[in-house]
């Protein structure tokens, strides 16, 4: 036991003045007897014990009612057991994702956590909060309520440990009590169970009473018709839905098209047709879950036709000209010795089709086109040398010719998934009139095989570097050596090569995805283009590439929607952004990282939990209500006791 004021206990030596009284009324007289009170005596011998145990009592009670009374205005204490911690800096970290949009007994998850925060915070706590993507260090409720109570849902996930180590930068050397508040959907942790042994961990997990949800996943064109573009919707239920969910497609504001979808299965696929135009819109449902995850954008540009070069001799070019038609594209046919390097930049794809030799200034040339986001396709050439072709793949990677076979193969492995055959094919192919070659080269390294012979080895593999694409054939396709020109598998092939980057296609990119967009711009020194809507608009990392600019978008924007890429005041390209859907699944919950932490149901458990093992026991008004009682005694010693 410890005294906040030991001073007051050297007035324990007023316990004296008591005992001089006692002692006092204590004296002994002389006894003198007198014979008309002799047969008194014995009565009288009663009264005095009597009398004497009555005293020793009052005296008694009156040492213990002064000496409590002074230990109370000394004010006892025992220590607290956590009294090293009453200096923790207090952490709460929120989760600010699009799953706390779910609906619980008293509102949002998010709202009704925010407004709980607001509630039971003392203006005179101190503490650092961290949501997905926003910091406040050593505030006050007071100070931040405002952008408290404006807190918007984030497209970023609740990344525990990424804002563990956030804190430990910003307070390396700090003892922490920490308060988690999430609904820990797609949430894990490597670093909680290790924080939980140093620091207190509170878990608050405001949960959801509906977990039923309906998500679109996925926007794209189907098919390409006449007069209508065909746009697939992947639409997602978790959980279950008995009633048919109405889908809305808009261009703008202009309603397009309207449907129904019921779920008889979890993954549902809806195909509407929309006008073949430039479209700059969203698909949208209804459903009574999360709203994140109900609008889906998407763009589609005007289509422009490609600019293609195609290096090789008339004769050898023909079947090219054919599928590379004017409707779609602005064909340069030129023999290698006519070429103009200063028209590849200018291009979208260039086509070596069967030289003899690759120059070692067009190996440099090309390797940079590659870069810059162009698409290249290399037919070989009987006459080349595996050297001098080596010397040119080498330069895009791993990718090497091993040697010349001269045996008939046939083609008969299709890459179904590979891009180049999306939407081609309605079903696997397992029987098709295979096309063969006489002559081939076989290949290592790190090609995509596109097409395959028979023995497994490559026809048709792909490099790319994201932006770029390089196409290497393994084996010439002239008459001669092939008859894959008569076959109906070289048309959507080398079509989709060439197009690889034509506008007609949906412009969507991911939030935090940091996906990239290669245009075609040509800016002035200190120029540069954003990407802008309405009310949000930004500018991305950018690199001037000759007369194409790559973008980079990093973790934004912020806020999904369609957007114009503008150059000064012009939109010269429109793109749209969603957000990733991770947040859909509401029973994808992992509260089992959270077993080392206490789980509570409010902050305010939270602080008076902390309280009451931070704060010192005060035995003070026990010892007034010892003073008191002994004050009570005394009475009733003197009313009672003769």
């Amino acid at each position: 036991m410890q005294f906040k004021h030991p001073e007051i206990l050297y007035f324990l030596f007023l316990l004296v003045i008591p005992i001089l009284v006692h002692l006092f009324q204590l004296r002994r007289f002389k006894k003198q007897y007198f014979t008309n009170v002799k047969l008194l005596r014995q009565l009288q011998q009663d009264t005095r014990k009597s009398s004497t145990i009555k005293k020793w009592l009052l005296l008694a009670t009156r040492l213990l009612l002064l000496a409590l009374l002074i230990f109370a205005f000394a004010q006892p204490f025992f220590s607290a057991k956590e009294a090293k911690s009453k200096e923790n800096e207090l952490i709460i970290l929120v989760d600010n994702s699009f799953s706390m949009q779910a609906k619980g007994n008293k509102g949002e998850l998010l709202k009704r956590s925010i407004q709980e925060l607001l509630e039971s915070l003392p203006d005179t706590q101190n503490f650092s909060l961290l949501t997905n993507n926003e910091t406040f260090w050593d505030v006050d409720i007071k100070v931040i309520q405002s952008e408290l109570q404006r807190l918007d849902y984030s497209a970023l996930p609740f990344e525990l440990d990424y804002l563990l180590t956030q804190v430990a930068t910003k307070k390396p050397n700090t003892q922490k009590d920490y308060i988690i508040i999430t609904d820990a959907v797609a949430t894990n942790s490597k670093k909680i169970e290790d924080i939980s042994k140093n620091n207190e961990v509170y878990f608050i997990h405001p949960k959801a009473e509906n977990k039923n949800n309906i998500s679109i996943e996925n926007v794209q064109l189907s098919q390409i018709l006449d007069a209508f573009y065909e746009i697939k919707i992947d639409l997602k239920s978790y959980g279950t839905s008995e009633e048919a969910i109405p889908v809305a497609v808009y261009n703008n504001e202009t309603l397009i098209a309207k449907s129904q979808v019921a779920f008889d299965k979890t993954d549902k696929e809806l195909k509407i047709n929309i006008p073949k135009t430039a479209f700059h819109g969203k698909v949208s449902l209804q459903d009574n879950s999360l709203q994140y995850d109900n609008d889906y954008y998407f763009s589609i540009s005007e289509p422009k036709k490609q600019n293609a070069i195609v290096i090789g001799t008339d004769e050898k070019n023909k079947f090219i000209n054919k599928i590379l038609t004017e409707d779609d594209f602005i064909v340069t046919n030129t023999e290698l010795a006519q070429l103009n390097y200063n028209k590849i930049d200018e291009q979208q794809t260039i086509i070596l089709n069967e030289i003899a030799e690759i120059p070692q200034a067009l190996a440099t040339t090309l390797l940079s086109f590659y870069n810059k986001g162009g698409n290249i396709i290399v037919i070989p050439s009987q006459e080349n040398s595996i050297q001098n072709l080596n010397s040119f793949y080498k330069k895009f990677g791993s990718f090497q010719f091993i040697s010349k076979i001269e045996t008939e193969k046939q083609i008969t492995k299709i890459s179904f998934s590979h891009p180049l055959y999306k939407n081609v094919f309605e079903k696997k192919i397992t029987n098709f009139q295979y096309p063969k070659v006489n002559q081939s080269f076989t290949t290592s390294g790190n090609g995509l095989p596109i097409l395959q012979f028979e023995d497994n080895t490559n026809f048709v593999v792909a490099i790319t570097n994201k932006i770029g694409n390089l196409y290497v054939f393994t084996a010439p396709i002239n008459k001669q050596n092939s008859n894959l020109q008569n076959s109906p598998l070289i048309v959507p092939t080398l079509f989709n090569m060439a197009q690889a980057k034509n506008t007609s296609k949906t412009n969507t990119y991911t939030i935090g995805n940091n996906e990239t967009l290669v245009i075609d711009a040509i800016l002035s020194k200190d120029e540069v283009v954003s990407i802008t809507k309405k009310d949000n608009s930004f500018i991305p990392q950018q690199q001037i590439i000759s007369s194409k600019v790559k973008l980079s978008f990093g973790d934004y924007p912020e806020i999904s929607g369609n957007y114009d890429v503008m150059q000064a005041k012009n939109s010269i390209q429109q793109i749209s952004f969603n957000y990733p859907r991770t947040e859909s699944d509401l029973n994808n919950t992992n509260t089992t990282i959270f077993e080392k932490a206490t789980t509570v149901n409010n902050v305010a458990t939270v602080l008076n939990d902390l309280h009451t093992k931070r704060t010192d026991t005060a035995l003070w008004k026990w010892f007034i209500i010892g003073t008191l009682l002994f004050l009570l005694i005394e009475l009733l010693i003197q009313k009672f006791v003769k």
